[in-house]
C-alpha cells in the first residue's frame, strides 16, 4: 500500500510545475516584499489619515498591476505552466479576498475605529497573515508530497466551503464570541479609549492594551479562517511552494487598498458569494478528480473556468445593482407629487 501511496504521490506530481528554488532567491523574494510592504507603509501612508476613494483605487491598480506583473518573471524563470499556475493561484487567492475585505468592515464597525487609523492596523494584520500563509503552505505542501490522500481532504474541505460560502451569510461576526479574544482580554489588561494609532497606551502609570490590539485580533483570526479555505484552493492548482507562496503574497498584499475602494460596496455584489462556492466547487471537485480518477484538467482550463466566474458573477451582480436602483427611482417618480 505505501509503496502505491508514493508512486500515486510522484505520478500527480509531474502535473504540476516543479523546480529548485535555492536559499538567495527565497530571500530575493521575501526583501523585495519587504521593500513594497515598508515603502508602503513609511512613504505612502507615513501619517494617519483617511484614504480616499481615488487614492484607494490608485493604490490597488498599482498592487494588481505588480501581482499581474509577477507573471512574466515567473514565465521567463520557468515556462508557461509555473506562470499558468501562478496567475491562477493569484486569482483564486484575489477573489475569495473580496469576502475578507467585507469581514474587515463589519470588524471596524463593530468596535467603531477611526478610517484613519484603520491602514496601520491592516498593516499589521497583512503583515501576520503572511507569516501564517506561509505555515499553513509549506505544510500544506509537505502533507501533499507524503500523503496523497491529503489531495481528498482538501477536496472535502472545499465543497463543504463552497456550499457554506454559496447558501450562509458570511457576514455576520460576532467579536463578543471570539475565544481567542476573549482570552487576550482575560490575560492583558485593555483599555476602552484609542491612544492614536498605538496598540498599547499608558493609563495612571499602567500599560494597557488598545482596542486597536482587539481589533488586530480579530483581523488575524479572521484570516486564519479563510485561509482554511483559500490555501487547498490554491493547492489544488500548484503543488510548487514559491507558485503557492508568491501568488498567495501578492493578492494580499493588496487587500489594504481594495479594502477601501470596495467598502460599502457589499450590496452591489450580491451574487459574489455564489461565485465563489462554485469557484471552491470547481477546485474541490478538480482535487477529488485527481486523487481518484486521476484526471488534471490543464492548467490553462482552470483559469478559463476562474475567469468566467469571476465575469459572470461581476457582470450579473452590476446589471442587477443597476435594475433595482432604476425601479427605485421610477417608484420614487410615480409617488411624487405632481405640481
Amino acid at each position: 500500500m505505501y509503496p502505491f501511496i508514493l508512486a500515486s504521490a510522484s505520478t500527480r506530481g509531474e502535473h504540476f510545475a516543479n523546480f529548485t528554488v535555492h536559499p538567495w532567491q527565497w530571500g530575493l523574494f521575501i526583501g523585495f516584499i519587504a521593500v513594497l510592504i515598508v515603502a508602503d507603509l513609511l512613504l505612502v501612508h507615513r501619517t494617519a489619515h483617511e484614504i480616499t476613494f481615488k487614492e484607494a483605487a490608485v493604490e490597488s491598480a498599482i498592487w494588481i498591476t505588480i501581482g499581474v506583473a509577477f507573471t512574466g518573471v515567473v514565465f521567463w524563470w520557468h515556462g508557461s505552466q509555473a506562470a499558468g499556475e501562478y496567475i491562477s493561484g493569484y486569482l483564486i487567492e484575489k477573489s475569495l479576498s473580496i469576502d475578507n475585505v467585507f469581514v474587515w468592515a463589519v470588524i471596524f464597525s463593530y468596535f467603531s475605529v477611526p478610517k484613519k487609523y484603520q491602514f496601520r492596523t491592516l498593516f499589521w494584520g497583512i503583515f501576520g497573515a503572511l507569516v501564517l500563509r506561509a505555515i499553513f503552505i509549506f505544510a500544506g505542501v509537505a502533507l501533499i508530497n507524503t500523503f496523497a490522500w491529503t489531495l481528498a481532504i482538501f477536496g472535502v474541505i472545499l465543497l463543504y466551503s463552497a456550499w457554506k460560502i454559496a447558501f450562509h451569510d458570511d457576514g455576520e461576526v460576532h467579536p463578543e464570541k471570539n475565544p481567542v479574544l476573549r482570552v487576550v482580554r482575560k490575560v492583558i489588561p485593555s483599555s476602552t479609549e484609542y491612544d492614536g494609532q498605538k496598540l498599547f497606551t499608558l493609563e495612571n502609570g499602567k500599560r494597557l492594551a488598545t482596542p486597536l490590539l482587539a481589533v488586530l485580533i480579530m483581523v488575524e483570526t479572521t484570516d486564519v479562517v479563510f485561509a482554511v479555505d483559500s490555501i487547498p484552493a490554491i493547492l489544488a492548482v500548484s503543488h510548487e511552494q514559491f507558485i503557492v507562496f508568491s501568488s498567495n503574497a501578492f493578492a494580499i498584499l493588496g487587500l489594504r487598498s481594495l479594502y477601501f475602494l470596495l467598502n460599502g460596496m457589499q450590496d452591489r455584489f450580491r451574487y459574489l458569494n455564489l461565485g465563489l462556492g462554485v469557484i471552491l466547487a470547481f477546485v474541490g471537485f478538480k482535487m477529488l478528480a485527481s486523487y481518484f480518477l486521476e484526471l488534471h484538467p490543464p492548467t490553462w482550463l482552470s483559469l478559463v473556468v476562474i475567469l468566467g466566474i469571476l465575469t459572470v458573477t461581476m457582470v450579473a451582480s452590476l446589471v442587477a445593482d443597476r435594475h433595482d436602483t432604476g425601479d427605485h427611482d421610477d417608484v420614487e417618480q410615480d409617488t411624487a407629487p405632481s405640481l
